[in-house]
């Protein structure tokens, strides 16, 4: 059963930085894509970034380009976020999520199978 799990989420002054981290256990972590989404209170799920199975490739949504950085240490079995210069409006709750094996960064959400329980950023002006 695969399974992961966020950290590294709280509460932090806008212009701070967080770094999350998803821990995977229960497959063969290293052959999928991996990504991460987040949800803020009213409003839908939405793709924040994404990293290809060999790290090698990385996608992220326009208002986190140059903000955030995903990585991934397949030796590990994790993927992580590095949130700098955090914004009010990143409050959310953010989920890590499992793609496609052998694949590249998804934005769609349907592409992913596996999904963490989520890890709360709080971002006070």
């Amino acid at each position: 059963q695969v399974q992961l799990v966020e950290s590294g989420g709280g509460l932090v002054q806008a212009g701070g930085s967080l770094r999350l981290s998803c821990a995977a256990s229960g497959g063969s972590f290293s052959f999928y894509a991996m990504g991460w989404f987040r949800q803020a209170p009213g409003k839908e799920r939405e793709f924040v970034a994404a990293i290809a199975y060999t790290g090698g490739n990385t996608d992220y949504t326009d208002s986190v380009k140059g903000r955030f950085t995903i990585s991934r240490d397949n030796a590990r079995n994790t993927v992580s976020l590095q949130m700098n210069s955090l914004k009010p409006e990143d409050t959310a709750v953010y989920y890590c999520a499992r793609g496609d094996r052998y694949g590249w960064p998804s934005r769609r959400a349907d592409v992913y199978d596996y999904w963490g329980p989520g890890t709360q950023v709080t971002v006070s002006s």
